[in-house]
């Protein structure tokens, strides 16, 4: 990704879209559902910036939504189908969200008992479903990993009970983060054993997000073979739901250094946080990309970079540098449009990164939001 990071005027934070790298994405999507006959959903979880939705929906047919809200989003900014799924909905929003909804996923058949009736007597046709947990782990982090021990996430087979799925039209199950296609073929495999008589009744089977399809190193002739064969042997309509591989790599975080302390090494403060802003680099962990800069030990220079909020660990690593960074410094942190948009908060009254896009064709770098003070007072009484 080439980015004008030097332009004159940008805010720092700010998470800046590549519309080029985004297209790119899209285009090997919609060849995955041309070749499969499949539908892929952008998982709003994932990704939600609205103001880039009009290119998305010329590629995918719709969104995934896990709330209220994202199911709005997606109906008033989106359009095409949303297809919702929570693990438990609020009778006080159920009503709302059949007006929004196309495709409703049930976690338990306690819920699915609880609202039939009210799903069955709406005025729209909605397509409802259920989530089964095919206790089949793929996920190394435990706190990403939707079969682990005692989920929450979906049916079990022991606790399946086929006389309570009358109404029910479809299937899903997501047990992915980040995967290949041979973790879709294991999955796959656990379904069939253990929700095989399911399948046979189903109109349409909705296989999760967690599909890295647009990684250079994903195996797209394989999924393609899984999901087309799937789709044969059991005469079902298949949806994928991924959110990273519609945007990944698609955007960066730029962010400013505003200070250099030491305290035994150096430590650069930026105008951004982990904390507030790239929390999953706490709660995984994990330590994104510096462009220009490299793993501790490569570079001569060597700094800790840490964030604007007073949380003790509020770091997001260790790096190191070809030359020493000076107070001014702006650095780059690669594929930031996944998740950290939607997970940003404005802990500490620190300000949210603008948000931004890269039109790589005629060069042009637009901001398309900022956040003032107002973001954060009026989330607060």
């Amino acid at each position: 990704m080439t980015l004008p990071i030097d332009a004159e005027g940008l805010d720092t934070p700010c998470i800046i879209c590549d519309l080029g790298v985004l297209r790119t994405n899209l285009e090997r999507l919609a060849e995955v559902q041309r070749r499969t006959g499949s539908k892929i959903l952008l998982a709003l979880k994932g990704f939600a910036m609205w103001s880039v939705f009009p290119l998305i929906r010329s590629y995918l047919p719709g969104v995934a939504a896990s709330s209220l809200h994202e199911a709005r989003l997606g109906r008033e900014e989106f359009g095409g189908e949303v297809h919702v799924y929570a693990p438990a909905y609020a009778e006080s929003e159920l009503a709302e969200l059949l007006e929004l909804a196309d495709h409703l996923v049930f976690n338990s058949l306690g819920q699915w008992q609880r609202f039939r009736p009210l799903c069955q007597s709406h005025g729209r046709r909605i397509e409802c479903g259920l989530r089964v947990n095919p206790e089949h782990s793929e996920v190394d982090v435990e706190v990403y990993d939707p079969c682990q021990r005692h989920s929450r996430l979906g049916v079990t087979r022991t606790e399946f009970d086929p006389s309570l799925v009358e109404g029910l039209t479809g299937l899903h199950f997501h047990n992915l983060c980040q995967s290949n296609a041979d973790a879709l073929e294991r999955t796959l495999a656990a379904v069939e054993d253990k929700f095989g008589s399911l399948l046979q009744d189903a109109a349409w089977v909705n296989v999760g997000g967690g599909h890295h399809i647009t990684r250079p190193d994903y195996d797209v002739e394989l999924l393609v073979r899984l999901v087309g064969g799937f789709r044969d042997r059991h005469g079902v309509q298949v949806y994928l739901e991924p959110s990273e591989a519609v945007a990944y790599e698609a955007g960066v975080l730029v962010t400013s250094v505003l200070d250099i302390v030491h305290n035994q090494v150096p430590i650069a403060v930026l105008d951004t946080s982990a904390a507030a802003h790239m929390p999953d680099v706490l709660e995984m962990p994990y330590r994104p990309e510096v462009v220009g800069a490299a793993a501790p030990d490569v570079h001569p220079y060597r700094y800790r970079l840490g964030g604007l909020t007073c949380l003790a660990g509020d770091f997001v690593g260790d790096y190191s540098f070809p030359e020493p960074l000076r107070i001014g410094d702006r650095l780059v942190f690669r594929d930031m449009a996944i998740y950290t948009m939607v997970k940003s908060t404005t802990f500490n009254g620190v300000r949210l990164p603008s948000i931004a896009t890269f039109e790589p064709s005629n060069g042009e770098l637009r901001v398309v939001r900022r956040f003032g003070y107002s973001d954060y007072r009026d989330r607060l009484s």
